[in-house]
């Protein structure tokens, strides 16, 4: 009896702990693991109450927000870690869930002996991986691919676009050639870190990309000029050209791609090793996307520095036109132009270290060096091309940076009223075989403020419960940024490719964000 009572004393102490944590703790309103906004707490009407949907958001918000969510997961993770189930070979490690590898399984790349070696830029390809061949992997959520251990633990998210994808981005290239005779037009396709570092063993899983840039820039016009940074990345795949934690590439690997198109574009450029012209500075302890993506602790275990370059010598100033969205990614609203700084500064630890280039995706921005060549430049981009303007003000008289998902004029006359002289598309692969097209498309003939956006209507008509990842909410960024920087909005991976675009366009998702809402554009391939 008398243990009877002890237990029942021990049991009682515990129940009144946790009753005393999540009934009185304060709840957090924002997942640094899941990067989202959580459930907030139901606005009560008589309707919503005789339905039952005031009770089920009452329940949904109460289990969203429990006090140290995070930490709770992040300890569910590293449980996970040590019972993970090992199958087949020594080499492969299915950790979480595998849903939709099938599709990956059976699909065969291009051997390396079999590409063809880069010529006039549009053959890109015969880079075979020497650095993480024989790494041992893990499979881990949404079929993200972990590799490497400790500090070099290395997230790649794989690839499932078919080598005769990309065509609708290739022929909208084209049409800006035809709409635009007197501009030059540059296309540039960003692979994913799953290019250069997948192992042999999980290969399979992940297609060849440098089949579908092949594809992409032999449907473009001769006069249309391709810009060939799969080449000249994997001469660099040894160096830090790719986030390991984030589905981004480095502020390094996007140095070398502003060169090669610096060079393509026939424009000065000034290299990172010439004395005085760039100033190295560093996010330390960055962990990136790829630990919300993948749910595995030993993501999080492995930060990385995040080191970015500021072009010192430039004369320049940059003006912001600032978009508001809602949380289906519409545009609902469009500040007056203001004058701001192009490099934004975040503290170390942030998970928002990529945003440092402009503060983020959500705005349209204009650049004015004192270069004074004529050359006025477009970048139509993803989030990959935002690394990309910094290295070109050395380049161009102006640099006016477009994102896909946010623009509310018409093409046609904003090219004519700035008197542009070159228009590049950069974005990543997910994005050049998804549905972006169609907004650089829209772009031609859209009336002047419009704010619909045909590459952002997935998330206006989606199910509000099944998005996994919800990003680009402004205010959650005052926690991140230091005190003397202005709060940029979160970068938004991209979202998935939409299911409708093509045969081929559906076939380049795999299932995670941005590369996007699991696939970064935001994903995110956004």
């Amino acid at each position: 009896m008398k243990h009877d009572k002890i237990y029942l004393t021990l049991v009682g102490i515990v129940f009144a702990a946790f009753a005393l944590v999540f009934d009185t703790f304060p709840r957090p309103r924002y997942s640094e693991l899941e990067k989202r906004d959580l459930a907030t707490f139901p606005a009560f009407t008589l309707d919503s109450l005789w339905s039952g949907d005031y009770a089920e958001a009452i329940g949904k918000w109460f289990s969203d927000t429990q006090p140290f969510r995070d930490r709770f997961m992040a300890f569910s993770m590293t449980v996970e870690d040590w019972t993970v189930l090992r199958v087949g070979d020594d080499h492969v490690t299915y950790h979480a869930s595998t849903e939709g590898l099938a599709d990956f399984a059976e699909g065969e790349g291009m051997a390396a002996e079999e590409q063809p070696d880069g010529d006039d830029g549009r053959n890109p390809g015969g880079y075979v991986n020497k650095l993480t061949a024989d790494e041992k992997a893990k499979v881990s959520n949404a079929g993200i691919v972990i590799i490497g251990r400790g500090e070099n633990v290395r997230a790649l998210m794989c690839y499932g676009g078919s080598a005769k994808a990309g065509t609708p981005y290739a022929n909208v290239c084209n049409r800006y050639r035809e709409t635009f005779p007197g501009v030059n037009i540059y296309c540039m396709i960003v692979p994913s870190a799953a290019a250069f570092y997948m192992p042999e063993k999980v290969q399979k899983m992940s297609k060849d990309q440098s089949a579908t840039i092949r594809n992409i820039y032999n449907h473009l016009d001769s006069a249309v000029r391709a810009v060939d940074v799969y080449t000249v990345l994997g001469e660099h795949a040894g160096e830090d050209i790719y986030l390991r934690t984030d589905h981004h590439w480095s502020p390094l690997g996007a140095y070398y791609a502003a060169r090669k198109f610096a060079e393509v574009a026939d424009v000065p450029f000034h290299d990172l090793d010439e004395a005085g012209y760039y100033q190295p500075d560093t996010v330390f302890r960055f962990v990136g996307s790829m630990y919300g993506y993948s749910k595995d602790i030993a993501v999080k275990k492995a930060p990385e520095d995040f080191i970015y370059y500021k072009p010192l010598k430039a004369v320049y100033e940059t003006t912001f036109e600032q978009y508001q969205v809602d949380e289906d990614y519409q545009v609902i609203s469009v500040g007056r132009p203001h004058k701001d700084e192009f490099f934004k500064k975040f503290k170390d630890g942030s998970s928002m270290a990529y945003s440092t280039f402009m503060g983020g995706d959500t705005k349209l921005t204009q650049v004015r060096t004192n270069v004074g060549n004529g050359r006025r430049l477009i970048i139509l981009k993803d989030s990959y091309g935002n690394a990309l303007p910094g290295y070109l003000f050395y380049s161009f008289e102006e640099i006016h940076v477009i994102d896909g998902r946010y623009f509310t004029h018409n093409m046609k006359e904003y090219v004519r009223e700035h008197k542009i002289t070159d228009i590049l598309f950069a974005n990543n692969i997910f994005q050049a075989c998804g549905s972006r097209y169609r907004a650089y498309e829209f772009f031609l003939t859209m009336e002047e403020g419009c704010r619909e956006n045909p590459s952002t209507a997935f998330f206006k008509n989606r199910q509000k419960d099944t998005l996994d990842v919800k990003t680009d909410t402004i205010a959650s960024q005052k926690r991140d940024s230091v005190p003397l920087a202005d709060e940029p909005e979160r970068e938004t991976p991209a979202p998935k490719a939409d299911s409708t675009a093509s045969a081929e366009a559906a076939s380049s998702v795999t299932g995670s964000v941005e590369p996007v809402a699991v696939s970064s554009d935001s994903v995110a391939v956004q």
